[in-house]
This record gives C-alpha cells, sequence and structure tokens, in this order.
C-alpha cells in the first residue's frame, strides 16, 4: 500500500515544490548561469561598471552591469521595479536584500563640480577607489540625496556602492560642473568704462566673469541684463552665464574729475551702494529688497583722481541698475586760506587760488557769530598780488578792525555769470589774538607731512583734518604745543588720502587757525 504523507493537509510532494520554486525565484538555484565580470576592473569613457550581489553585504557575485553613457556618467536606476528579478551580464539577482558596487575611472578638468548621489536604501561614494568616503549614506531610508562641492582636477578612481533591504529600491548619480572665472577682482576701469565684477549670490559669492559699463565718451549706464519680463535669464559675462535670479554685481570705474560741484544719481531694483573712495564709505546705500528706485549725492569736489564703487545685487523678480551724474565748474578753486590776528586791531587775511576762469571777483567777510556775515572788501579777481609757484595766484587783505569777543571771515567768491561758492569759515578769539600766534604750513603737500607752530606754549592744543565734504579724516592732540610740530597727513585708519583739497583746523588756547590744504601724489 502507498502511503502519502500529509502535513497540514497538504502533500509532502507538493511542498517541496513550492520550496523548489522559491528556491529558483530568490537566485539562490543558477545552475544554468555563470557570473561575467571580474569585479575589480574600472569603467571608463563615463561608463560605469557595476558589480550587483546577492545580499547587503556584497555577499554572493552575480555578475555585472553598465551605467551611464559616454555623453555623461549620470544615472538613475529602479531595477526594474521591487521584488523581481534583476538581469545581469552572469546570473540574475532578486531585488530584495542586494548589493551593487559600480567603479568608474575619470579625468576630470580643473574646475567646481556639484556631485549628488541617491539611493534607497543605503549609499556611498569615493573619489579614492573606496579609502574613504565623500559621500556616506550607509543606512535603510526611504530615497533621498546627498550633495557636495569639490575642487577637482585629473583622475579619479570613482567607487559607488549601494545596498537595498527590503521594499523599493534605486540609486542615482548627478555630476555637473559649476563654471567659475578667476583673476584679479580689484582693477578699476578706466578711460570712463566700468569694470563689472559679475557674482552668482546676492553677497557675491561665486565669481562669474566680467562685463563693461559706460564709453569712452561717458561713464553713464542703465543696465537692465536682457530681462524684459521680470522671470530669470541667462546673462553672459566674460567667462560664465549668470542666471539673473540671487546675483550682485561690482562695478569699478577710476575717474580724475576736475573742482566742480557735483550730482551723482544711481539706481536699482534691488540694493544698491555707490563709493567715491573705493568702498572705504558709502555717499549713496540703498542696501535693500525694492522696487526700482533712485538716490542722488551731491558734493563738492577738489580736482582729483576718485576710486569709484558701485555694487548691486538682485533677489527676484526685476533687475535694473544705473549710473549718472552731473557736474558744474567751480568758479575758482581756493588752495589756501588763512586768518592771523597781527594784534588786538589788526587781522591780516592771505589766500591762494588757482583755475580763475571767467572769474569776477571776491567778496571778504567777515561775522561776529560764525552765521550773519557782512561784506567788509570787494577786491577784483585780476588783481593778485603776485603770481606764485604750481599758477597759485595769491590775494591779501588786511581788516582794521578791533573787537574783543570772537570774529569770523570766510570768502564769497563771485563768477562772472553770477555763479557764488564760499570758503570755510575761519575763527578767531579778540581778546587774546595777539598773545600767541599759531601757522599751519606748507598748504600744498607732496611729502604727506605737515608743520604746525605756535610762538608760545599752549595747554591743550589739536589738530583736526576734514574733507570738504566736513567728514574728519585726521586728528592729533597735545598736551602742550610748544614751537613747530610735524604732523603727518594721513586718514584716521592710518592709510594714505587721496589727492584732492582738505581743511586743516588747529585749535590752540583760545586761538583757532583754519588752512585749506591741497594733497598731491
Amino acid at each position: 500500500m502507498k502511503t502519502i504523507i500529509k502535513i497540514h493537509n497538504r502533500p509532502l510532494k507538493a511542498l517541496l515544490s513550492l520550496a523548489a520554486a522559491l528556491l529558483l525565484i530568490t537566485g539562490e538555484i543558477d545552475a544554468q548561469c555563470t557570473p561575467q565580470g571580474n569585479q575589480t576592473s574600472y569603467g571608463t569613457g563615463n561608463v560605469w561598471i557595476g558589480y550587483v550581489y546577492q545580499g547587503k553585504n556584497f555577499n554572493t557575485y552575480k555578475g555585472y552591469v553598465n551605467e551611464g553613457a559616454a555623453a555623461s556618467p549620470n544615472f538613475n536606476e529602479s531595477f526594474g521595479g521591487n521584488q523581481v528579478n534583476y538581469n545581469t551580464n552572469g546570473c540574475p539577482a532578486y531585488t530584495d536584500t542586494f548589493s551593487v558596487r559600480y567603479k568608474l575611472t575619470e579625468t576630470l578638468a580643473s574646475g567646481t563640480y556639484v556631485i549628488t548621489v541617491g539611493g534607497d536604501d543605503g549609499y556611498r561614494l569615493s573619489l579614492d577607489g573606496g579609502s574613504t568616503w565623500t559621500i556616506n549614506k550607509w543606512q535603510d531610508q526611504g530615497y533621498g540625496t546627498t550633495t557636495d562641492t569639490l575642487t577637482l582636477s585629473g583622475t579619479y578612481n570613482l567607487v559607488l556602492e549601494y545596498y537595498e533591504d527590503f521594499g523599493a529600491n534605486q540609486v542615482s548619480f548627478n555630476q555637473t560642473m559649476i563654471c567659475m572665472a578667476t583673476g584679479d577682482q580689484t582693477v578699476y576701469g578706466t578711460n570712463n568704462t566700468w569694470i563689472g565684477y559679475i557674482y552668482q549670490g546676492m553677497n557675491f559669492n561665486t565669481f562669474k566673469g566680467t562685463v563693461t559699463e559706460g564709453s569712452s565718451s561717458n561713464p553713464t549706464f542703465d543696465e537692465n541684463f536682457g530681462n524684459t519680463s521680470n522671470s530669470a535669464i541667462n546673462y553672459n559675462t566674460s567667462v560664465c552665464s549668470i542666471q539673473t535670479q540671487q546675483f550682485s554685481a561690482r562695478y569699478r570705474l577710476q575717474k580724475t574729475l576736475a573742482a566742480a560741484n557735483y550730482v551723482f544719481t544711481v539706481g536699482g531694483d534691488d540694493g544698491f551702494r555707490f563709493s567715491i573712495d573705493g568702498g572705504n564709505t558709502w555717499v549713496i546705500n540703498k542696501w535693500q529688497d525694492q522696487s526700482y528706485v533712485v538716490s542722488s549725492y551731491t558734493a563738492t569736489l577738489a580736482a582729483g583722481t576718485y576710486n569709484m564703487v558701485l555694487e548691486y545685487y538682485q533677489n527676484g523678480g526685476a533687475d535694473r541698475v544705473s549710473f549718472t551724474y552731473s557736474s558744474s565748474i567751480l568758479p575758482i578753486t581756493l588752495i589756501s586760506w588763512s586768518a592771523k590776528a597781527v594784534s588786538a586791531s589788526q587781522t591780516d587775511l592771505q589766500w591762494k587760488c588757482t583755475d580763475a576762469v571767467n572769474f569776477d571777483h571776491f567778496n571778504v567777510q567777515r561775522s561776529s557769530d560764525g552765521s550773519s556775515f557782512s561784506n567788509i572788501a570787494t577786491i577784483a579777481g585780476d588783481t593778485a598780488n603776485n603770481n606764485t609757484a604750481n599758477n597759485q595766484d595769491a590775494w591779501s587783505y588786511t581788516d582794521n578792525y578791533a573787537y574783543s569777543g570772537n570774529l569770523y571771515y570766510r570768502l564769497a567768491m563771485v563768477d562772472k555769470n553770477g555763479t557764488t561758492t564760499y570758503s570755510t569759515v575761519l575763527q578767531l578769539n579778540g581778546q587774546n589774538s595777539s598773545s600767541s600766534r599759531i601757522s599751519i604750513y606748507p598748504t600744498l603737500v607732496e611729502g604727506g607731512t605737515v608743520f604746525v607752530e605756535s610762538t608760545q606754549p599752549v595747554n591743550q592744543a589739536r589738530w583736526e583734518l576734514f574733507d570738504l565734504s566736513g567728514r574728519k579724516v585726521g586728528e592729533q592732540q597735545w598736551a602742550v604745543l610748544s614751537g613747530r610740530q610735524q604732523v603727518s597727513m594721513s586718514g584716521s585708519g592710518g592709510g594714505h588720502l587721496i589727492a584732492g583739497s582738505y581743511i586743516a583746523r588747529l585749535t590752540a588756547g583760545n586761538s583757532i587757525l583754519a588752512r585749506q590744504i591741497l594733497v598731491v601724489r
């Protein structure tokens, strides 16, 4: 009698057949396949060799696959689905509890690269054959990506390892080169042509290259970066293009200006700021998100060379930056201006000027309160006392006026068309004018040094230096000023002053002397 053994009411033969089938499905029975590949060779020409294993830890080698193409090493692999057989050059692997080791030798041009690797579950990337891991997310997880930005140059042995535990499976690799410019970003444009340094990022982050603005005849420009729809487009520079969203620009121009009244007008959407001293101070500062607006700065500038910097950033939406300026020539350039008490009832006023083109006359003015001035003399412009060096003309006037309090003097300089400009105000103390005489010299400074002098020792003397906008740029003090003292013509930070006119003020006891000083380089 044939006996059939049943387990849970199923024939043993059927259970054995089912078990054999499951073994075949999971790839554990490979009676008719042989794994191909040596598990060590690297792919070339942007094509990876991927060695496939059953087991999460590269346990049972099944065969190899290829990823990437000649045009790019980038790939995104989902292995044909979940819990299926994935074919290799060799034996299939069942897509649960398997792993892959991808290898590629790649030669990269010098540059900055953004590499992004993703996986479900674990993944890690090495650039040195697996000795170290640049990206390492070796853990069970849903699909996610990790990005690293690297400066690379030369040949690298890339290893990308991946494992899948259970459920969904996916691994990806993406590599892009960031275009970056190099070179000195501090050079100024000349001949009315700005050099603009362009950056991706709102805070001058990634240097992309240069552009130029303005022309040999005029530095004025209005740039909207080619954007007419308020959406991001590519804007080309000398090296790389940028996306016109969240970018910045720094424009530089070195310009020699005549002595004149100037109005500088800058506009922007979004932030902008403008400097005439190389970015040390911002005479226009609208560094904020905003629709297009303009802002102006008005100043009387001495003849000289100025390092102009215009900075701009754009956050989103429209983008535009503009620059323009205008000037009106001064009737005359005041080089020096001094008032010295000769006695209690006599004050000696002296001044020197240049550029007296279409100039008419001076009005010498006096005040007892420093605010209300009256004309005390009118001196024709063509009556200079004598011609001095450097094409400077000199004038003088003696005021025979006795007064017991403070006296204030200024010059009104009148052009033939009626245009009038004023000198700085000089102050003298009438009660002590003869007790101590102080002086500042020379007024044309080439070597960076001037001298201050007092005929008698004076306690608590102070030297102050101002630019023509009234900003203090230097200061020195003495507990006792006696005789001649040397003063360095340097800024408050210790740096060299740019060429131009400055006002020096010496306070010694009850006496105050102010002189206009011209710094030349």
